[in-house]
């Protein structure tokens, strides 16, 4: 795509002329007066801007022309404000300049200088928007997690807090927003960091032999323990253990889990000596925990042990602010990967990763763009390489709940038509678990095949 160029100013012709003579190498917006300029801005942003002081109501005068150059820097403060005008006073001028506008051109404009101009300008607001790019990467990055929003903002200021303790935590969100990051987080900042961090999904593994995972066995505890074998809590001592998707744990571990907590003792399978263990406990789920003991399927002395603090992550359709830097992060990562630099989104692209609901949350928006990296033929991302075009973007609904339901039913019915019904394809394409997949079609009433 061409770079964007908004042209504001009052006399048609002049607006035409200028269109004319720059559409071969720019794309072209134009406005007449103030309001019109601050819309075009906001729909295209556009890099650079040529402004005319003497608009209406007061065209004679620079007024207005300096109030819309004061509105357009205080919306977009990298922006480049060329000011083209038949007021071409030195007094007007240095008033520009002191502004905020980037140059100056009276009227009547040699065309062949403004191009020179723009085209500095182009280059300069490019630097400065690469240079903000690349610090607000190095400022918002916490612990690997990127986020500028104030929902982030407050993430990072809890896991600082709780990070000193040895207090168990509860990390609460959506599948795909990162809660073992979150865990790591909080292992890294404690003092417990030169120790393991140990992991476990308490969903992944089958029941049978879960509780053997997590506590370890003796020699000939059952057939096929042919050696003693530590578990995850007892191995993760010095440190950090994570139990992921903590609500899909069986009601038998819940009281072993519990006791655990309790007396930081722990007995392997098949042992009867209580052995100690200093392990510090960061749990997470997507499962609404209240609901799941109101119906019997979680203990209520166990969650309130779990949750000593509680961490909640907020979902991406709640972090617009952070939606295109992430996706400017995973290009680049993507991008380098497999060795192709340079790559950028183009506009229409950047408009369907702020519309598109992001069920599957920031695994989603990591998978998408690394697809649409390896898919793309030039060197800008489309929104078809984002497969983020058609209806389901922007359903028609009452409400948010109606608008989501809607994205995340069309989103897994067409994932289950591509793979024939296959759970397990299907979840690895929507970015999420399977669990989690089972989960949703229940509440949107999809029948499992």
């Amino acid at each position: 795509m061409k770079p964007r160029l908004l042209i504001v100013d009052d006399d048609e012709e002049i607006r035409t002329q200028m269109k004319w003579g720059l559409a071969q190498d720019y794309e072209i917006f134009l406005a007449e007066d103030r309001p019109s300029a601050l819309e075009q801005l906001s729909e295209h942003r556009p890099q650079v801007v040529l402004l005319d002081l003497g608009l209406p109501p007061r065209p004679a005068e620079p007024v207005e022309g300096l109030a819309a150059l004061s509105e357009i820097l205080n919306r977009d403060s990298l922006a480049k404000v060329i000011i083209i005008s038949g007021q071409g006073e030195k007094a007007n001028a240095l008033q520009a300049i002191g502004a905020g506008a980037y140059d100056f051109l009276p009227k009547p404009v040699d065309l062949e200088v403004l191009k020179l101009l723009l085209k500095r300008a182009f280059h300069v607001a490019s630097l400065e928007r690469e240079y903000r790019e690349m610090q607000q990467l190095q400022g918002d990055t916490f612990e690997g997690m990127l986020g500028t929003s104030p929902q982030m903002q407050q993430v990072f200021n809890s896991i600082r807090k709780v990070a000193t303790s040895d207090a168990p935590v509860l990390v609460l969100g959506e599948s795909g927003t990162g809660k073992e990051m979150v865990a790591q987080a909080i292992h890294q900042r404690s003092p417990r960091k030169d120790g393991p961090f140990v992991a476990i999904n308490c969903s992944a593994i089958p029941e049978a032999l879960l509780e053997s995972e997590l506590f370890g066995h003796e020699k000939g505890s059952f057939t096929g323990a042919h050696v003693q074998r530590k578990g995850r809590v007892e191995t993760a001592s010095g440190g950090t253990l994570f139990l992921d998707e903590i609500g899909e744990l069986p009601a038998l571990l819940q009281v072993k889990l519990l006791r655990f907590l309790q007396e930081q003792c722990i007995e392997r399978v098949g042992g009867r000596q209580p052995i100690p263990v200093d392990t510090r406990v960061v749990a997470a789920t997507n499962v609404d925990l209240k609901k799941a003991i109101v119906e019997n399927r979680f203990r209520e002395d166990l969650f309130y042990r779990l949750a000593v603090v509680v961490i909640n992550l907020p979902p991406l359709r709640e972090r617009e602010a952070d939606v295109r830097m992430l996706a400017q992060e995973f290009l680049r990562r993507s991008a380098a990967k497999i060795g192709k630099n340079g790559l950028t989104f183009d506009h229409e692209a950047l408009r369907a990763l702020k519309d598109h609901a992001w069920p599957g949350n920031v695994r989603e928006l990591d998978n998408r763009v690394k697809r649409a990296v390896i898919m793309a033929d030039g060197k800008r991302l489309t929104a078809e390489d984002l497969e983020l075009t058609g209806a389901s973007d922007r359903p028609n609904a009452s409400n948010l709940k109606e608008a989501r339901e809607a994205v995340e039913r069309e989103m897994i019915q067409k994932a289950l038509r591509k793979h024939g019904g296959k759970i397990a394809p299907a979840a690895l394409d929507l970015g999420i678990s399977r669990p989690t997949l089972y989960e949703l079609m229940d509440k949107l009433g999809l029948k499992r095949e």
